[in-house]
């Protein structure tokens, strides 16, 4: 039956890919394409702000010098 259609000029010394294999390629291509877009809308969703650490801000901020005792 695939001599009846063939879809280009078949050297049996020669192994491409074929069409099977650029459609295959190209539904991999569209997946990927769709998970990015899709990956992106869902990463512009995200508002995230980050709380101050309570242990930071204690050693960041400088405890009041003690008296000199003379």
């Amino acid at each position: 039956m695939t001599h009846l259609v063939p879809l280009a000029e078949v050297d049996e010394n020669k192994v491409t890919p074929g069409v099977l294999g650029f459609i295959v390629f190209a539904v991999m291509a569209l997946a990927v394409w769709g998970l990015m877009k899709s990956m992106s809308k869902q990463m512009n969703k995200v508002d995230f702000k980050e709380a101050p650490d309570p242990k930071a801000e204690s050693e960041a901020v400088p405890a009041e010098p003690k008296a000199k005792q003379g």
